[in-house]
């Protein structure tokens, strides 16, 4: 009498790897975007390249943080 579990398969580190990727670009251009808005809303010029920044810094802290769970 054994009982069954259902466990699933963990991905493929790449396919998770090149999502990390997509999500990385994603949240960059998002931010550039978001910049370049407030620039126009508040009349300024510096905004666009701080809040590109933070979103580079913050794409770069959650793929550091999705791969080192996956090489858990």
């Amino acid at each position: 009498m054994s009982k069954k579990t259902n466990q699933k398969k963990p991905l493929n580190k790449a396919l998770a790897l090149s999502g990390a990727g997509l999500q990385m670009g994603l949240t960059i251009y998002l931010g550039f975007l978001s910049g370049e808005w407030l620039d126009s809303k508040f009349a300024t010029t510096f905004l666009t390249e701080t809040i590109t920044l933070i979103a580079i810094f913050l794409a770069m802290y959650s793929l550091i943080k999705q791969a080192n769970r996956i090489n858990d």
